[in-house]
């Protein structure tokens, strides 16, 4: 299983998004975290497919898209063709949920489904052989620099008991909102190998130390 620090560029500075983009990659971050907003599903507005297709073509990074919007199996195909690497959407928003997984797929991306903190993990068992990564939320979506919510840390736990009772090992978990440099630890030991990252990143002193502490963390690194 591989250890993935995805910085999340809602707690980016959108007037400087190359210079952030640039930063990120000489600190050796794995993924792009790329929060999708409309406004509907969320209370908020972020970016589209043309802002993801110039990601792409100015990094060398896999951007990893999740779609926090309505009827996102309407809007799969614009931000794979885009560029995305690895999409993921709502559980909560979509209604043919193993449609949508199978056809990203099939596109050549890694596929993803998204819970939202009240939303029970065992209602994904049947999804979880056509998804390639789970995403937890860690705080209701829709705004950066919020507090982890603690009753998240059962779902990861049940989660990972689903993976290993199903034989699923390459499964990966994901867990965005309040994660820090305070609980990476703690996330990795339940079980999460893939962590988003937004404002204990970027709103600290220096960034690019920040993502070195934090890859020596969750790739259990002695310094």
């Amino acid at each position: 299983m591989k250890y993935l620090l995805a910085p999340s560029l809602l707690s980016a500075n959108f007037m400087q998004l190359g210079e952030e983009v640039r930063m990120l990659e000489k600190a050796s971050a794995d993924l792009l975290h790329c929060d999708v907003m409309d406004g509907h599903f969320v209370p908020n507005l972020t970016f589209g497919p043309p802002i993801i297709r110039q990601l792409k073509d100015h990094s060398a990074l896999p951007l990893d898209v999740h779609l926090m919007i309505s009827n996102p199996e309407a809007m799969l195909d614009p931000y794979l063709d885009a560029g995305a690497d690895w999409l993921s959407f709502q559980y909560e928003a979509a209604v043919h949920h193993q449609r949508a997984l199978n056809h990203i797929r099939k596109k050549g991306a890694k596929a993803g489904i998204v819970l939202n903190p009240g939303t029970n993990v065992d209602l994904i068992r049947d999804l979880l052989p056509d998804c390639d990564y789970v995403l937890l939320m860690s705080v209701n979506p829709g705004f950066g620099g919020q507090h982890y919510i603690p009753q998240v840390d059962r779902k990861i736990r049940r989660l990972t008991e689903i993976r290993t009772e199903m034989g699923l090992n390459g499964l990966n978990i994901e867990v965005d909102g309040g994660v820090g440099l305070q609980n990476l630890s703690r996330l990795r030991a339940m079980g999460v190998n893939i962590f988003v990252a937004g404002s204990a990143i970027f709103n600290s002193p220096d960034p690019k130390k920040t993502i070195g502490q934090m890859q020596q963390i969750i790739k259990n690194k002695e310094e």
